[in-house]
């Protein structure tokens, strides 16, 4: 049996096996497999990677865990392997065993989850959280305080995607699988759901989106008005209000783009 048969299988017969299980969990943190992938367009999840995290929950036990003078307990190891990799963390910045932070990532004092995926370059700003299974691509910044939800349960669920190139503002979150296309900037404080409308405002008519956020695209945060039978109320949406210009590509500030559109300072 492939490794992916044997998880499959340890998961349908509610089996402990450590060896097919401890395996993937050394590929996902070499980088070697990935939680999901884009082929041909579309983001797919590879669902036995999921299963093969939450088996490893149950296999390993809460100890004791010392690490700079720092003490723990929990799970799940962290990453030993900065200097080899060519990654530079910033104490008390973690990443557990079993994420994959490619060449170049910068991790000030944040966190990456098990399952997580960081491409080259990127920078995980201080208290930035990348959470578990998330994929996050080449030359993005997650400013400071950005939430980046984890997707773990169900195996089959999307989890959170940044493309490459994008931009996430200082205290946006963007959760439940939502995917930021490449090159976009979403700005502080924009909350993103599957559930939160993104509205294109740039046409003559309104253009909404769900749990996607267009290429270059420059989000605001934004509400909109619902009728109850207590009164009308604001609720939070998101606003695409432009798109990012080639001469605010990559290594630009935030501020950069928000001027653009006269909303920055």
């Amino acid at each position: 049996m492939d490794l992916v048969s044997q998880i499959d299988a340890l998961w349908e017969n509610d089996e402990l096996d450590p060896t097919p299980i401890e395996q993937t969990i050394r590929l996902l943190d070499q980088g070697e497999v990935r939680v999901a992938e884009k082929r041909d367009g579309e983001w797919l999840v590879n669902e036995w990677t999921k299963k093969a995290i939450l088996l490893y929950f149950r296999l390993r036990k809460v100890e004791p865990m010392e690490v700079g003078g720092l003490h723990f307990l929990d799970k799940i190891p962290v990453k030993a392997d900065y200097a080899e990799r060519g990654v530079r963390v910033v104490p008390p910045g973690v990443a557990r065993y079993g994420s994959f932070l490619s060449r170049g990532v910068v991790l000030m004092p944040g966190f990456v989850n098990i399952g997580a995926w960081v491409g080259p370059r990127t920078m995980v700003d201080t208290w930035a959280t990348v959470g578990s299974c998330a994929q996050i691509g080449a030359d993005v910044h997650l400013a400071g305080g950005a939430g980046i939800g984890g997707v773990l349960e169900p195996p089959q669920a999307r989890p959170v995607i940044v493309e490459d190139g994008a931009f996430i503002g200082s205290r946006a979150t963007i959760v439940e699988g939502v995917v930021v296309g490449e090159g976009a900037v979403v700005a502080p404080q924009v909350a993103l759901s599957a559930s939160v409308p993104i509205i294109d405002v740039t046409g003559p008519r309104p253009v909404e989106h769900r749990g996607y956020v267009p290429p270059r695209s420059v989000v605001l945060p934004g509400t909109r008005s619902k009728n109850y039978p207590a009164g009308r109320y604001e609720l939070p949406c998101a606003l695409i209000v432009g798109e990012r210009s080639a001469s605010t590509d990559l290594k630009t500030s935030l501020n950069d783009v928000l001027r653009e559109f006269e909303i920055g300072a």
